[in-house]
């Protein structure tokens, strides 16, 4: 049995005093929204005790879909490079960047620069060339899972949070999971931005989902997980030979206050063979009147 865990947009605080410099546009937005608001909702303590219930599931590998940073500051980035390895290892943690790691134009290379050996393919049979924000798609085989990382954090304007993949990482991914199911191996892709049909908030949208679903259905996948929304979820996608389901969960920095889930992250138990998979999910997280977390539920994906 493979174990994976999954979390998301843990959003590590503080934000850093900026430079005046750096305080324009969109940044200073964010930088005025994280003091007045999502400095209550994304609590290190909660994330503290989120990361203390996941080391004792010993999963076999974690994967991290995202916006670990507010403001893309790069003062930011290190302290963040410090909690991923205090998370695991790079050949353990797997990670795709979010919206928030790419906040403005100046901070596309941060991501790559600070986080790049946790965003690095096997380099087997189905490698990509670099973009802007890292090699993506890459491809990590652990197990019998493979891995599939893709990006789509890009800059955009203030009050947008839109991610995009782009044609060139479209067509490769279509080459990675067309070898992938010819390796016979358990296809998980990590995605910030939610790609299911129901995720219509214009402002928050994965401008390419049409095309990633369309691409899916035809090449297939065992799971897809992404972050972004910050709560639990679960969407399918139709594809050649069963309905793939699409995993989102929480930010696994949420505090029990406010109107989303608090923290969360899932873990995923992976066993089986080609045409014969099982995936069962359990969803952990914080709960009112509850110390730490707790199981919220228990269920099949794929069976």
């Amino acid at each position: 049995m493979f174990v994976l865990a999954h979390l998301s947009d843990p959003h590590l605080g503080p934000v850093p005093l900026p430079r005046f410099r750096e305080l324009t546009g969109k940044r200073a937005l964010g930088f005025v929204n994280w003091h007045r608001r999502r400095f209550v909702r994304h609590r290190p303590e909660a994330l503290e005790a989120l990361v203390h219930d996941l080391r004792s599931a010993a999963p076999d590998h974690i994967a991290v879909t995202g916006d670990l940073v507010n403001i893309a500051l790069e003062k930011e980035f290190p302290p963040a490079r410090e909690w991923l390895a205090q998370l695991g290892s790079p050949h353990d943690v797997s990670m795709v960047p979010g919206n928030h790691d790419a906040y403005v134009r100046d901070a596309i290379e941060h991501p790559a620069s600070h986080w790049g050996d946790y965003m690095r393919g096997d380099g087997i049979g189905t490698g990509a060339p670099h973009s802007r924000s890292g090699p993506f798609p890459y491809v990590r085989r652990r197990g019998p899972a493979a891995l599939i990382g893709l990006s789509t954090a890009l800059p955009t304007a203030p009050f947008l949070a839109t991610g995009k993949l782009g044609a060139d990482q479209l067509m490769r991914l279509s080459d990675a999971l067309a070898h992938l199911a010819h390796e016979g191996l358990f296809r998980i892709v990590l995605i910030h931005h939610p790609p299911a049909a129901q995720s219509r908030n214009r402002f928050k949208r994965l401008i390419d989902a049409g095309p990633f679903r369309r691409l899916i259905a035809e090449y297939g996948a065992e799971l897809v997980l992404h972050g972004h929304n910050h709560v639990h979820s679960l969407a399918w996608i139709g594809g050649p030979e069963h309905r793939i389901p699409v995993v989102g969960v929480p930010s696994a920095s949420a505090a029990v206050r406010g109107d989303r889930d608090p923290a969360g992250y899932n873990l995923y138990r992976i066993h089986g063979a080609p045409g014969r998979w099982r995936c069962e999910v359990t969803s952990r997280g914080l709960k009112a009147g509850h110390p730490g977390l707790t199981e919220l539920s228990r269920r099949a994906l794929l069976q």
